[in-house]
């Protein structure tokens, strides 16, 4: 069990550092540190869901039977991934650090840190991420030895499912980025929206009815009447307001970058 989980604690951290020094070093870029750190968690977040859809299709697709099948992927990449889970925390804080010292709440002129400032930015990110921060330690704490432990080899099917929701979040992450950096009128952010919408769709709406269907415990609802049984108080609903957004003529005016910073 140690091997993936250490593995997972050299790669994640690991990858962001290198993308971080690389877009501070690079001469074409020369990025400063809070835009590098901003984009590199991003980036991390983007492989680590490449990674969890792809070792949750092969581990769906390989299993026959939804219950007794078991792959060895399943529990191997949930070890893998918790040291994804701590590290993104302080990633999620860097990035709130580096947009608090943006908004010149972070000390003066001088570069100087106000004393308690650290605290006032901890205090704001968990306000701002409380959700966040308490889905990665539910992930950490009860996901995991449910997953690894508990389940005792069962589910395997259902826990690839799960993982294959993550294939939505590198078009969230790019499209932040497009965001961040005022490129929300572009082609490719209405593209990378329209993605974001249809992998959001199939992968994460589409696939609870899909997998629960199989046991015979619920009834499976056909892949065209999802959508209409959606609640409105999902965020399915928010993603598709979001992407009429941007389709809309522009006939206002862009957002000020202090409203599209997340």
């Amino acid at each position: 069990m140690l091997t993936p989980m250490v593995a997972g604690g050299v790669v994640f951290p690991g990858l962001f550092l290198l993308s971080k020094n690389t877009l501070q070093r690079l001469p074409q870029l020369r990025w400063g540190e809070a835009d590098a750190v901003i984009v590199s968690a991003r980036l991390v977040s983007s492989v680590q869901a490449v990674m969890a859809s792809t070792a949750g299709y092969i581990v769906s697709t390989s299993c026959k039977h939804i219950i007794d099948d078991q792959h060895w992927l399943s529990s191997a990449y949930t070890q893998f991934a918790v040291p994804y889970f701590i590290y993104d925390i302080y990633a999620m804080f860097l990035c709130h650090w580096h947009k608090h010292q943006v908004k010149g709440h972070g000390g003066d002129e001088a570069g100087t840190r106000a004393p308690g400032s650290t605290w006032a930015a901890a205090r704001g990110y968990l306000h701002k991420e409380f959700l966040m921060v308490l889905h990665h330690a539910v992930m950490v704490l009860v996901c995991f030895p449910l997953s690894v432990v508990w389940r005792q080899g069962k589910g395997d099917f259902f826990l690839g499912c799960l993982l294959m929701a993550e294939v939505s979040t590198p078009f969230v992450c790019l499209g932040k980025i497009l965001i961040q950096y005022k490129q929300q009128h572009t082609l490719l952010h209405k593209v990378n929206g329209a993605l974001m919408l249809l992998s959001f769709l199939c992968c994460r709406c589409c696939s609870s009815p899909t997998c629960t269907g199989p046991t015979g415990g619920t009834r499976a609802l056909p892949l065209l009447a999802v959508p209409l049984a959606i609640p409105a108080s999902t965020g399915f609903f928010l993603i598709c307001r979001g992407a009429c957004r941007l389709f809309r003529p522009r006939g206002s005016r862009p957002p000020s970058p202090c409203q599209t910073q997340d």
